[in-house]
């Protein structure tokens, strides 16, 4: 009877499961390992081996590849997105963060143990210029035409600006000990200040910190969400999310989080899938509520991207 009743129930939990769900990938740092979830079930549906050491991925322009950096093993994995299938791997100087510029032509990397900053023509990728920073190259930002990159520098507690036109450093202005994750929102660099407890928001033309957005010990990375009502932040040490109106910058909403929250990505729907770094977990938020599950991954899980394979299907 019970195997009756299972069968019966089938296809009623089946019922409202995409045809393609959402692959999330996720970067176990410590592990040297990508976990790809299904994220209807939220089951792991794959375990891809790295060499020594991931941290950031990103999505090249053409949404064709999805490039994992291996920092410690010096190589970039080009999976294909839809399916995790391993396509290519290019030999890399210790990529640790990477970005493309919003005009798609440049791949910029920051190596944050080697002090470089690379920048790559995005269709090789070939090297073009390489900038010896000082001082652990961190994260990126760039200005919307795509003309300029900024870095956060964490071993100097400063921010530089790099012109992807003459490759070369414009200027570097101090915004606090061990700055992170950096976004541009609306003419401002908003900077997650690792080593204290706000983000600074510095303005790049004066080059001046005009405020401080309290958030928590370790303050470390901000994303936009995707329909721009709310930039969401994270405290790696008081382990915090929090909501930040975009208009005010003023905090609206501190969602308390036990594990070191870290990188962010979003879903189709806007729920956010959140990295806790040192619990070997990755959350999956309702950001009206500020409800999540918690999810097992490896260890030290640090980037993370949601696949939305819904939309291949329209």
């Amino acid at each position: 009877m019970r195997r009756l009743a299972v069968l019966f129930l089938l296809p009623l939990l089946l019922a409202g499961r995409p045809a393609a769900a959402d692959l999330v990938y996720v970067l176990n740092s410590s592990d040297a390992t990508i976990t790809v979830l299904d994220a209807f079930t939220r089951q792991e549906i794959r375990r891809i081996l790295a060499l020594r050491e991931v941290h950031h991925l990103v999505m090249s322009p053409d949404g064709r590849d999805l490039l994992v950096a291996d920092s410690g093993g010096n190589e970039i994995f080009f999976l294909d997105p839809a399916t995790a299938e391993l396509r290519r791997r290019e030999r890399i100087s210790n990529p640790y963060h990477l970005d493309f510029s919003p005009d798609g032509r440049h791949l910029v990397i920051a190596s944050l143990r080697r002090n470089q900053v690379d920048i790559y023509d995005a269709r090789g990728p070939a090297l073009l210029a390489r900038l010896h920073m000082p001082e652990k190259p961190s994260h990126l930002a760039f200005s919307p035409d795509g003309r300029i990159v900024y870095v956060t520098l964490q071993g100097s507690g400063t921010v530089a600006a790099i012109s992807l036109e003459t490759r070369q450093a414009l200027w570097e202005t101090p915004v606090g000990r061990e700055p992170a994750g950096i976004l541009w929102h609306r003419g401002r660099l908003i900077v997650g200040v690792m080593g204290g407890e706000t983000f600074a928001v510095l303005n790049p033309e004066t080059r001046e910190v005009e405020r401080e957005i309290p958030i928590g010990r370790g303050a470390h990375t901000i994303f936009a969400a995707p329909d721009g009502r709310a930039l969401w932040a994270t405290s790696r040490v008081q382990s915090r999310l929090a909501e930040i109106d975009p208009d005010t910058l003023a905090v609206r909403r501190l969602i308390e989080m036990p594990g070191g929250p870290d990188c962010i990505s979003f879903d189709p729907d806007g729920r956010l899938w959140v990295t806790l770094r040192w619990a070997g977990r990755i959350a999956r938020v309702d950001p009206r509520t500020g409800e999540y599950e918690v999810i097992r991954v490896g260890r030290s899980p640090h980037g993370i991207l949601v696949h939305p394979r819904r939309a291949e299907l329209r």
